[in-house]
């Protein structure tokens, strides 16, 4: 049976003491053999010898378990410590709901100009993209030589109806005349008036016509039709058009701008016409401030996706068919807010630490809303009662024990 150190040592202090005891007992004697009342000296010698060998052991026994008790004493309260963590009721605050987007600028009621008559050669263009115009203003003519010459010979064929006219009406009132004498029957008089009132109408389908000549003529002049931007010019002086010609001029109706944000669905639930909204084109500092006119009633099933349009007053940054950023504000909602260090995050998404009431941290998934100066919205996965761990969530572990201490006092 192996021993330990110590106990070789007791061994040697005993064989030291049993030697030194049979010399102080031999140098009293002389050698000889005396007799003495009591038990023999060697045995008195053993005696003493066992009783320090055991006092020595007992010594030895409480120093090493003494020792030992200390260790496990101080091992067991080291690994038994309880850390202080600060952690927070967020509780419920009322935060902005701001919704993020991207859209197209576009002009907000964008009007496609073109050939509204028969067409031909154009003759000038006189206006430029960029330019504002009024509503009814040439923008460019078309070639009318040949329509100028029929208006003029339907005008003449006015005059001849108006001629007729004049006659018949003339012969009437001479007949009327000579009706009372007996000179012209009553049935010539009546056919006398009927060639009146032809000729009349004669007279009034010459003059449509002729207005009607004049009114295509008009048509063959490319007219703003509605006082606004000029966005494009697809007309050039020499060009054919007609009416399939497509569109020649795209205008912006009073110059009115907006975004059309493409929002998740989940972003168009409570967002309302007049929700104000800030724009800001790629590639630019400037931001413009406009608001929400309409909101898309429905929904593209393949994208899950929905537009709000949000209005924008004309400004030369605002170029049709770019890209821009938008932040809506959609209202005020009640929601849990965290600061930044409080968020957790790994493979499986967003998450924070809770304590217990059992003073146990447990692991609690979230979904993150908006982020702000303020800090973070939960937008779900906690109700805002709970006591929510607000930093070094990263060296807790779910199950562990700790001292919860609330925002400057202890937690109970």
């Amino acid at each position: 049976m192996a021993h330990p150190a110590w106990w070789s040592d007791i061994e040697d202090a005993e064989r030291g003491l049993v030697a030194n005891m049979n010399y102080e007992t031999g140098a009293i004697g002389g050698g000889q053999h005396l007799e003495l009342e009591g038990p023999a000296p060697s045995k008195r010698s053993r005696w003493i010898a066992i009783v320090a060998v055991l006092l020595v052991a007992g010594l030895a026994a409480w120093f090493f378990l003494g020792n030992k008790k200390h260790e496990a004493g101080a091992t067991a309260g080291a690994g038994t410590q309880v850390p202080n963590i600060t952690v927070i009721v967020p509780g419920q605050q009322s935060v902005s709901r701001l919704i993020s987007a991207t859209g197209t600028l576009a002009a907000r009621r964008e009007m496609p100009v073109g050939v509204a008559g028969e067409g031909g050669l154009v003759t000038r263009v006189l206006v430029e993209p960029g330019q504002w115009v009024g509503a009814g203003q040439v923008l460019a003519t078309v070639d009318r030589s040949v329509q100028t010459q029929t208006a003029s010979a339907l005008n003449a064929q006015v005059a001849v109806a108006q001629s007729d006219q004049q006659i018949a009406q003339a012969e009437l009132d001479r007949a009327q005349q000579l009706v009372d004498r007996g000179f012209i029957s009553k049935a010539d008089l009546q056919r006398r008036t009927a060639t009146r009132d032809a000729a009349a109408a004669r007279v009034r389908a010459a003059q449509a016509t002729y207005r009607e000549a004049q009114a295509r003529n008009g048509r063959l002049d490319i007219r703003a039709p509605a006082a606004g931007l000029i966005l494009t010019r697809a007309a050039e002086p020499g060009q054919i058009v007609s009416s399939g010609s497509g569109v020649l001029f795209r205008m912006a109706m009073g110059g009115q701008m907006e975004l059309r944000a493409q929002l998740a669905e989940s972003d168009l639930v409570g967002l309302s016409v007049g929700a104000p909204a800030t724009v800001k084109p790629v590639g630019g500092d400037q931001s413009f401030k406009g608001e929400v006119w309409q909101v898309s009633p429905v929904i593209d099933p393949q994208t899950r996706q929905g537009v709000a349009r949000i209005a924008l007053s004309y400004d030369p940054a605002l170029r049709p068919g770019g890209f821009a950023a938008a932040t809506i504000r959609g209202g005020t909602a009640n929601a849990p807010l965290l600061p930044d260090s409080a968020i957790q995050s790994d493979d499986k998404g967003s998450f924070v630490y809770i304590v217990g009431p059992d003073n146990k941290v447990a692991r609690r998934d979230i979904k993150i809303g908006q982020v702000s100066d303020s800090g973070v919205t939960i937008a779900s996965g906690l109700n805002g009662s709970e006591r929510v761990v607000r930093s070094a969530g990263g060296f807790l572990a779910p199950g562990q024990v700790v001292h919860p201490i609330l925002a400057g006092r202890e937690a109970k």
